[in-house]
C-alpha cells in the first residue's frame, strides 16, 4: 500500500463542532517539514507515487472516507471497504482531526491509500469535497463514498452497485441505508407517496411514487426489480461516475454538516442524469429516524435534532437549500410543518422563533456557525 500524508485539519463528522487551528499545509511542503510521506505496497509491486491502478474491468474505483475522532468505528468501516470482492483501486481518507493513530490505521490497509490530515475543520461537506476532488485528480473513473460511523453490509456491495449501475446506465447509484443494529430497518425514513416506509423489505412491496429519504419531497419513481430510480441517500455508500461529478460538482463547503447531501441530491436531480438506489445491497448506519417527528397523524414529519449544534446546522442549511431552484415550491409546506410542530405539538413559540432565525440565516447565505 502507498500512503501519502497531506496536511489540511479537522473535517467534522455529523454533530461535530467546527474548529480552525492552523492554515493548511499540503503535499510536498509538509513532507519536506516532517518526512511524513511513507510508501507501502502489500502486493510488492514497484508503483511510483503517481501510478494509476485500475481493476480487472478497466475502471479505477477510488473510495473516499471522511472521519473525525472515531478510530474504532473507522477501523470497522475500512475493514469492509478494503475487503470487497471487487477490490477498490485506491483509498482516500480525510481525517478531520489529523490524528497519528488514524494515519497508522490507513497505512495498515491492504490497498494503496492516501491519508489527508486536515488542520482546519472542513466538516463532512468539505471533507467529501476534498476527497472527491483528490480522487478525480488521481484519475478515478468512479468515486465510492463512505463515512466513519457506517460501513457496507458485506464484501459484495461494490460489485453489486457496479452491476446495477451498468444494467441501468446510471451516473450515480446508492445502496439502501439500513440500521446498523437492525439491518431490515431503514436508518432514515423514506416517504413513498403518502406512506412513510421504515423497513427495507417494504421498498420491494409497492410501486407508486418515490420520495426523499428523510424528507417530504418526491417525484414519480416506479421501482425496477433491483432499482428505485430518482432517489438516493448521499453519501453513505454512494457510487458516482467521474462524469457525474463533473456535471454536478462536489458538496458545498459552506454547509459544513447536515443538508449537504440534500443540496447535492437537488443538483443531481436537476442535472437530468439517471441515478437511483440499488435495492439488493445495503450500507449500515446508526439509526437516525428518531429525529423525524410525526405530525398530523403521521401524514407529515418534521426534523428536530436533540442537540443544539445539530439543530443549528440542520435548520440553517435547510433554509439555504429551500431557496435554491427546484425547491422553492416546498417553502409553504415547510412553514406549515414546522409552525404546526412548534406551536401545536410542542407549544414552543421560542423554538419557532429560533427556527425562523436559522431559516433566514441560511436563505440569506449567512453561513454563521454556532455562537458566531
Amino acid at each position: 500500500m502507498r500512503t501519502e500524508r497531506q496536511g489540511a485539519g479537522r473535517p467534522g463528522g455529523a454533530g461535530d463542532t467546527p474548529g480552525s487551528d492552523a492554515p493548511a499545509v499540503m503535499g510536498s511542503d509538509l513532507r519536506a517539514q516532517n518526512g511524513a510521506d511513507t510508501q507501502h505496497n502489500p502486493a510488492g509491486s514497484e508503483h511510483s507515487a503517481s501510478a494509476t491502478q485500475r481493476g480487472g474491468d478497466g475502471r479505477r474505483v477510488v473510495a473516499v472516507v471522511v472521519t473525525h475522532r472515531r478510530l474504532e468505528q473507522l477501523r470497522a468501516s475500512l475493514e469492509v471497504v478494503c475487503g470487497q470482492t471487487r477490490p477498490i483501486d485506491h483509498l482516500v481518507v480525510i481525517d478531520n482531526a489529523d490524528e497519528q493513530a488514524v494515519r497508522e490505521l490507513v497505512e495498515a490497509q491492504p490497498v494503496e491509500a492516501t491519508y489527508i490530515g486536515s488542520k482546519h475543520n472542513l466538516g463532512g461537506a468539505g471533507g467529501f469535497a476534498l476527497g472527491m476532488l483528490h480522487a478525480l485528480a488521481t484519475g478515478a473513473d468512479l468515486v465510492w463514498c463512505a463515512d466513519d460511523d457506517g460501513r457496507p453490509e458485506g464484501p459484495e456491495v461494490l460489485a453489486t452497485l457496479l452491476g446495477c449501475m451498468d444494467r441501468h446506465g446510471l451516473a450515480e447509484v446508492s445502496p439502501v441505508v439500513c440500521d446498523l443494529d437492525d439491518p431490515d430497518r431503514l436508518a432514515f425514513p423514506l416517504r413513498r407517496g403518502l406512506v412513510w416506509r421504515r423497513h427495507r423489505s417494504e421498498l420491494f412491496t409497492d410501486g407508486g411514487t418515490g420520495g426523499e429519504a428523510g424528507g417530504e419531497a418526491g417525484g414519480p419513481a416506479a421501482p425496477a426489480e433491483d432499482l428505485l430510480p430518482g432517489i438516493a441517500s448521499l453519501f453513505n455508500g454512494a457510487l458516482f461516475t467521474a462524469d457525474c461529478l463533473d456535471r454536478v460538482g462536489v458538496p458545498d463547503l459552506r454547509l459544513f454538516i447536515r443538508g449537504d447531501e440534500v443540496e447535492m441530491h437537488r443538483r443531481l436531480v436537476r442535472s437530468g442524469q439517471p441515478f437511483g438506489t440499488c435495492l439488493t445491497t445495503a450500507y449500515l448506519h446508526p439509526q437516525g429516524s428518531d429525529e423525524f417527528k410525526p405530525i398530523l397523524g403521521g401524514r407529515m414529519h418534521t426534523q428536530f435534532p436533540d442537540d443544539p449544534v445539530k439543530c443549528h446546522f440542520t435548520y440553517r442549511n435547510r433554509g439555504y437549500v429551500l431557496t435554491q431552484p427546484g425547491n422553492r415550491r416546498l417553502i409553504p409546506q415547510e412553514i406549515l410543518r414546522f409552525g404546526w410542530y412548534f406551536l401545536v405539538t410542542r407549544r414552543d413559540p421560542a423554538g419557532l422563533r429560533e427556527w425562523l432565525r436559522l431559516q433566514r440565516m441560511g436563505a440569506g447565505e449567512r453561513f454563521d456557525k454556532p455562537g458566531g
